[in-house]
């Protein structure tokens, strides 16, 4: 498997390949809220491999299962330098692109996963489970007060401000770099906003990041 690369909207791609997207749950609360989950006291993080990941643009491509998938969307940060047990400062220097995905997500294996007291890779971690967008260059964009926006078939869905994470971006990478390494090349999906739901054949997706980058794809 040749492991895919971050790309910029430019049309280049990084020069080292993405070996994982680290993640995090519930960084908001009114998105802990519509699941009826407790705040978490410290960030609950998974990891997504590289066969998770696939181009947004390119549409998205529902798995062969026999339950909803579900919609997450966030926004993801490029690593271009090595972290490991980082402070915040390092952590938010180590930030060189700004982008939006898809965590998709098995609500249902989720759920009873989740009853089980067992992990949740199979609903979180299969293959095409990443849909990533281009990124834009950092080039000064401060990260604590981001909108990011998703529409379906002309209709807000969700509407997230980075204002509003639990977790602030640089604390988070900061946390993430303290039990993962980040190579240069990995991902960070920072969480989702309320207004999760169901994805469907067929529906048009509109994804927006402040109004440095917009996004039609289709769930084919």
């Amino acid at each position: 498997m040749t492991l895919p690369r971050a790309r910029f909207l430019e049309g280049t791609s990084s020069d080292t390949p993405i070996t994982k997207a680290v993640c995090v749950g519930r960084n908001y609360a009114e998105h802990a809220a519509e699941l009826d989950n407790p705040v978490p006291t410290e960030p609950l993080l998974f990891i997504k491999p590289p066969s998770a990941i696939t181009e947004l643009e390119a549409g998205i491509r529902l798995p062969p299962v026999d339950e909803p998938v579900h919609y997450e969307t966030e926004l993801a940060l490029l690593i271009g330098r090595r972290l490991s047990h980082a402070n915040e400062t390092e952590a938010d220097a180590a930030i060189t692109g700004l982008g939006l995905a898809l965590d998709l997500t098995l609500r249902q294996t989720q759920s009873r996963l989740k009853k089980e007291g067992h992990p949740w890779e199979i609903a979180k971690a299969f293959d095409g489970a990443c849909p990533l967008s281009r990124f834009i260059p950092r080039a000064g964009l401060t990260t604590g007060n981001l909108q990011f926006t998703l529409a379906i078939d002309g209709e807000p869905r969700q509407s997230g401000d980075t204002a509003d994470m639990i977790k602030p971006i640089p604390a988070l990478v900061s946390y993430m770099s303290k039990h993962f390494t980040l190579e240069p090349g990995d991902v960070v999906l920072t969480g989702t906003p309320a207004g999760v739901g169901v994805l469907a054949s067929g529906s048009e997706l509109t994804l927006t990041l402040e109004d440095q980058l917009t996004i039609a794809t289709s769930v084919l």
